[in-house]
C-alpha cells in the first residue's frame, strides 16, 4: 500500500509485539505511580516522627532546664559579726583566731573574750553597723561567700550544710 486515502483506509490492527509493548508501558507507569505514592507515605511518616521527636526533645530540654534552675544553689553573702554588729571578715577565720590565741566551738570563734560568728543572707552592712534580716543558720545547698570574696561553703548536688568545730 503506497497511498492511503483519508476516511477510506482503515488502520491495521496492532501486532502482538506492539500490544505487549503497550501493556508493558502501562504496567511500568502503574508501578512508577505506586512507587511514588509509597515514597510520599514514607516521607510523611518520617516528617511526622521527626516533628514528634523534636517536640519531645524540646520538652525534655525544658524540664531539665527548669530542674537545673530550681536546684542550682543560691548565692548568699556571709558577714562576720560580734553580737550582731558587723566586724572585719578576718575575725571569723579559724586560722586567724588560732594565730591570735583564740579557738572555735559550735560555730563561734572566740578571740580575747569576744565571740564572732557568721551571719548569713542579711542586707549588706558596713563594719560597725548592726545586721538586719538574715540568719545565723547556714543555708543548705547555697554558695556562701564573704564580702571579701572568700568561699565558705559551696552548694549544689550532694552537699549538705554543716560546720566544723574544734577546741584547744
Amino acid at each position: 500500500m503506497r497511498r492511503q486515502e483519508p476516511g477510506r483506509t482503515k488502520p491495521r490492527p496492532p501486532t502482538l509485539a506492539e500490544q505487549r509493548a503497550r501493556a508493558a508501558a502501562i504496567e511500568e507507569q502503574r508501578q512508577a505511580e505506586l512507587a511514588r505514592e509509597a515514597e510520599e507515605k514514607r516521607r510523611k511518616k518520617l516528617r511526622k516522627r521527626l516533628l514528634i521527636g523534636g517536640g519531645v526533645t524540646v520538652g525534655v530540654v525544658g524540664v531539665v532546664a527548669i530542674w537545673y534552675a530550681a536546684s542550682s544553689p543560691d548565692e548568699v553573702t556571709a558577714q562576720c559579726t560580734d553580737d550582731g554588729v558587723v566586724v572585719e571578715d578576718q575575725y571569723c577565720d579559724e586560722n586567724y583566731a588560732r594565730s591570735h590565741g583564740g579557738y572555735t566551738s559550735g560555730g563561734f570563734i572566740y578571740i580575747g573574750g569576744n565571740s564572732y560568728r557568721y551571719h548569713y543572707g542579711a542586707a549588706p552592712a558596713a563594719v560597725g553597723q548592726k545586721v538586719s534580716g538574715g540568719s545565723y543558720t547556714v543555708p543548705k545547698g547555697a554558695n556562701v561567700t564573704t564580702k571579701s570574696g572568700k568561699t565558705i561553703q559551696r552548694g549544689g548536688f550532694g552537699v549538705s550544710g554543716g560546720s566544723k568545730s574544734g577546741g584547744s
